[in-house]
């Protein structure tokens, strides 16, 4: 196999080095854009597109291209960085996203929404449409969120431990087949000896995760840290005290909650109620 060549690194911004790479490896092949399109079966103004920052294009076309270039996986990456980016994937969510690729456990608290490693595609998309994202950017970021839920599914997948709250149980999707899709995909993931799904009803009132959604990792290093996001902004906490504070208030919530046992009877209970609800 060829070995992995170096980014080309002139621009920070991953968006512009993903197609300063893409340029850089059709000029070094001595390739007109006409004829990159030729070999590769593609419309070549994809490619100029492509190069000039003004679309991305999807993952089909951008594992054609590392194949033909012969650098496995590279613009990829570089793709999915550049996804990431252009959203509302800031910084410090990428910051997280990296350790969260790296962690051997981790555990979450839902406010509102099925969290992305549950999420079937429909219902990223509709979320996502909800916060703005149309065509093109929709369906990449609905994919970039597909392949991050593949985390629980593969090799070596971490334990995972979520606490949702009632409300993101009775916040259907506007398609009720859908809706229902989704509750299943839930239910079936409780299956996982991975996955730990507990319900907090909204009968246990107020308590200490009512404000934001909340990660907690553990790392192989057996350091922990946390994120919180409330949707419109989201913070990394490395710091050993405020994430032990936050840690307690996790524990105490998930004290509230009912057992995972009960929690997926809960799941299945809503899923009949909305088989047999022709309203929802």
């Amino acid at each position: 196999m060829p070995t992995r060549r170096a980014v080309t690194g002139r621009s920070r911004e991953p968006r512009a080095r993903f197609a300063e790479e893409l340029r850089q490896l059709r000029v070094e092949r001595g390739h007109s854009l006409r004829q990159l399109g030729e070999r590769l079966g593609w419309d070549w103004s994809l490619f100029g597109k492509m190069e000039k920052g003004e679309t991305l294009g999807g993952p089909e076309v951008v594992q054609a291209l590392d194949h033909y270039y012969e650098t496995p996986g590279l613009l990829l990456a570089l793709w999915e960085l550049a996804i990431s980016d252009k959203t509302q994937f800031k910084e410090r969510y990428r910051r997280y996203m990296a350790l969260e690729a790296e962690a051997t456990s981790l555990w979450h608290f839902a406010v509102s929404v099925v969290p992305g490693l549950l999420q079937t595609p429909h219902y990223a998309r509709e979320l996502l449409a909800s916060g703005g994202l149309r065509g093109e950017e929709l369906e990449q970021q609905v994919e970039a969120r597909m392949r991050r839920s593949e985390l629980l599914t593969g090799e070596d997948a971490p334990q995972f431990r979520t606490i949702l709250s009632e409300a993101v149980l009775r916040t259907p999707l506007l398609d009720a087949g859908e809706w229902r899709a989704q509750l299943e995909h839930l239910a079936a993931m409780t299956e996982r000896d991975n996955v730990i799904v507990h319900v907090l009803p909204f009968s246990v009132g107020l308590h200490g995760l009512l404000s934001a959604d909340m990660w907690y990792l553990r790392l192989p290093d057996g350091r922990t840290v946390a994120y919180t996001e409330n949707g419109y902004r989201g913070e990394l906490i490395e710091e050993t005290a405020p994430v032990e504070r936050l840690q307690l208030t996790y524990d105490s919530v998930r004290d509230l909650a009912l057992s995972p046992a009960k929690s997926r009877g809960f799941i299945l209970r809503i899923l009949e109620e909305v088989a047999c609800d022709p309203s929802i």
